[in-house]
């Protein structure tokens, strides 16, 4: 025991210089190799979009992926100037990697899926969508997740397998989409009256299309009153307005008839 320590202390003294300006050396270089290919990318990425051929997503995603090769390539490096044999490192990642993917399948399926993603394209960043049971906006494709906004501000993180393989709703590459609103009138009210106050006042609301034209009528009956459905048409970005809207124009235009609110029947049990 005493030996194996003498011999620590004797390699740290004749060497503890020279080895620590290696590892100075080899940290310095790691903060410079990770900021050159910090910028290099961002140079690729320009480069890629500016050719016009390549959108943004795809060019994300190309990037990453040179992004990690490079990085491995920098580690390689750095362990080759501190005398590793890159040649075992090599071979003791490939090990080490076959263990993990062994053990962490579930990211190379996520891997498989983003690939197959970028292939059929079923949504693209900039997309407001539904997937993998999250709602919101598309921010970025990554190698194995893909981060949605969703309308409440949270950056979400899903993975591309669970993406791929479950319903996709992309509500972006429609050039419209349909609001659907319900209002119920009492029994004592005209359906028909009520249809014909509301379809000018949904018409007024900022950002409904004219064509198609807003869909007002009779949807069904209940034993409160008649239902009505209303549906009027806009641009994805101003669903929301507009279904905030369509509802306060419902509830001004009832009011302003003093209509009745919708009650059950009361049944009378005569013996």
């Amino acid at each position: 025991m005493n030996s194996a320590i003498d011999t620590v202390t004797t390699y740290l003294a004749t060497n503890g210089v020279h080895l620590a300006l290696k590892l100075a050396a080899a940290l310095a270089i790691w903060v410079i190799g990770r900021r050159m290919i910090s910028i290099l990318m961002g140079v690729v990425e320009r480069a890629i979009v500016r050719g016009g051929k390549i959108d943004a997503t795809t060019s994300r995603y190309i990037t990453s992926i040179l992004s990690v090769l490079l990085t491995i390539g920098l580690v390689l490096g750095i362990f080759g100037y501190l005398g590793v044999q890159t040649t075992s490192f090599a071979a003791l990642i490939a090990g080490v990697g076959l263990a993990i993917g062994t053990a962490w399948g579930g990211l190379l399926t996520h891997l498989a899926a983003g690939l197959f993603m970028q292939v059929l394209r079923p949504f693209k960043v900039g997309d407001y969508v539904f997937a993998g049971g999250i709602e919101g906006t598309v921010t970025e494709m990554g190698l194995f997740g893909t981060t949605i906004l969703t309308p409440d501000n949270v950056i979400t993180i899903v993975g591309n397998n669970r993406v791929f393989s479950d319903t996709i709703k992309n509500f972006s590459t429609q050039a419209y989409r349909r609001v659907d609103c319900v209002a119920k009138v009492a029994n004592t009210v005209d359906p028909r009256d009520a249809i014909a106050r509301l379809r000018p006042a949904v018409a007024r609301i900022p950002n409904v299309l004219a064509d198609p034209a807003p869909l007002i009528d009779l949807l069904e009956f209940t034993a409160e009153g008649p239902k009505l459905c209303i549906r009027p048409y806009c641009d994805t970005a101003h669903y929301w307005q507009v279904y905030f809207d369509t509802n306060r124009a419902i509830a001004e235009a009832f009011g302003a008839a003093a209509y009745p609110v919708p009650t059950k029947p009361v049944l009378y049990l005569t013996k």
